[in-house]
């Protein structure tokens, strides 16, 4: 957000100081020799992944486009023109369902390993090698838990990456990044390991490697490898405030990821426990009103799953303390939990109105998430007396467009540029939530509607970017 306020002194400002730290990079590179001898012995076994979506509703691609990063859209269309002139061989990225990523080889055999966010919902997945061969995959099996994917490819004898084990490397040490950012092609970026043990919110159960090799979008299911030439991660998600590489890149420790690949090639999933509750924090002030004590312990069951595998021996109100003979920690939860055998039966220790009781809990199975709801939805349908066409919407959809308050409405998918809602100043991601007093629910509320005029407007409330208004549609450009 903070690169839609630049001006032009500060990005010639930030170019300068944008080179200036890739030749100070560079030099610290070159005088430690360099990586290219490292990236000419891995990089045969880094491929692309290329992906056909899942379609997407007519909705959500009317959501996507009111909500596009105008620099992000700038920049396609600027790697557009520069890369797919005449002659060249550099794919930009589709915006039409197809997506392409990363992934690398870790069998001689064909398998290959990716991220599940890659390939999930795929009508199909490809495999672009380092020969230039393009090959279609099979998927044997993910992990939604940790965002592991793992392929197979018929493609004859293939150079393959071990995985190692990231405690072999320091924080500190130098590590490097190969993947496909932005669809340009196999790219290799450099830096070091900057922290480990990292959980970020959406993976509470996976303690990820920290790096500031640049990692953007494309690089999903590449590896970080170590100097040695072993893969210690599979890079995996970013924080930016941009979208782009701002240093804080984060990668699957490679211990997690081989348990992870063991169980998908012999079973294509992986059992994981789950316990159907929903925890929060203990504090000071807590530990003294639940435990009778200072020290906060345990963590605080806020919500139990009413036909969950806890249904019946949690209760909202209890502080879980122990599974098994392990200390429970807010923050730990979620590891202990998953790896408990689903079906086994363990003993949990809980406070509960000022006792302390053992209780035998049965673990259950952990499910995959839902599938994406910006993924849902279906075909828009044509108003004609508006000349707009229009798709239900969902509570994500919603969410996005910043009208997460709102019980319902439709989502404007196209308009006729002189039809009457163009005219009235609709616009494309528009949500029409009533007609008059009437609240839109489905397409079939608006479909019938009568054709409005200027002797007869149709009143319709629309929100746009989060705010609400009334559009009075007429059939005629109003002064």
């Amino acid at each position: 957000m903070a690169m839609s306020n630049w001006n032009g002194t500060a990005s010639r400002y930030s170019a300068v100081a944008s080179v200036a730290f890739l030749l100070s990079n560079a030099a610290a590179g070159a005088a430690n020799g360099g990586y290219a001898a490292l990236v000419r012995q891995v990089a045969p076994s880094v491929v692309t992944v290329l992906v056909e979506e899942r379609a997407e509703g007519a909705g959500q691609r009317a959501v996507d486009r009111a909500t596009a990063d105008p620099q992000t859209s700038d920049m396609r269309t600027f790697l557009g023109h520069m890369l797919s002139g005449p002659g060249s061989s550099n794919p930009v990225p589709s915006a039409e369902g197809s997506v392409l990523a990363s992934g690398f080889i870790i069998g001689a055999d064909g398998l290959i390993v990716t991220n599940r966010h890659v390939v999930v919902g795929a009508r199909s997945v490809r495999i672009k090698l380092d020969d230039g061969r393009e090959v279609p995959a099979q998927v044997l099996g993910t992990d939604a838990t940790t965002d592991i994917a793992l392929l197979r490819v018929n493609a004859g004898r293939l150079p393959a990456l071990q995985l190692g084990s990231s405690a072999k490397v320091s924080v500190g040490d130098p590590v490097i990044a190969i993947g496909n950012p932005f669809g340009l092609g196999r790219s290799v970026t450099a830096g070091i390991l900057s922290a480990r043990a990292r959980v970020l919110e959406e993976d509470p159960y996976i303690d990820f490697l920290q790096t500031d090799a640049a990692i953007n979008l494309g690089n999903s299911g590449g590896p970080l490898i170590s100097t040695d030439g072993a893969v210690v991660g599979v890079t995996t998600a970013i924080i930016s405030p941009s979208g782009g590489s701002v240093g804080l890149g984060f990668a699957i420790p490679a211990e997690t990821v081989a348990s992870v690949v063991a169980e998908l090639q012999t079973h294509g999933r992986v059992n994981r426990g789950y316990l159907g509750i929903e925890v929060q924090a203990m504090t000071p002030a807590l530990a003294r009103a639940l435990l009778g004590r200072d020290a906060p312990a345990g963590a605080l069951i806020t919500a139990v799953e009413p036909k969950g595998p806890s249904a019946g021996e949690l209760l909202v109100g209890d502080v879980l303390l122990r599974i098994g003979s392990t200390p429970v920690t807010f923050v730990g939860l979620g590891k202990i939990t998953v790896r408990q055998v689903p079906g086994a039966t363990v003993d949990a220790s809980v406070m509960r109105e000022g006792m302390e009781l053992s209780i035998a809990l049965t673990i259950g199975q952990l499910p995959d998430p839902p599938d994406n709801p910006l993924q849902s939805g279906g075909p828009d349908t044509w108003v004609p007396n508006l000349e707009l066409g229009v798709a239900n919407t969902t509570t994500e959809m919603r969410k996005t467009l910043k009208a997460q308050d709102e019980g319902g409405g439709l989502i404007v998918t196209q308009r006729r540029p002189d039809g009457a809602g163009a005219l009235a100043g609709l616009n494309i991601g528009d949500l029409i939530t009533h007609a008059g007093t009437k609240r839109l629910e489905d397409v079939a509320d608006l479909a019938t509607v009568r054709k409005p005029s200027s002797e007869l407007p149709l009143l319709l409330r629309v929100v746009r970017n989060g705010s609400p208004g009334f559009v009075a549609v007429t059939g005629s450009r109003e002064q």
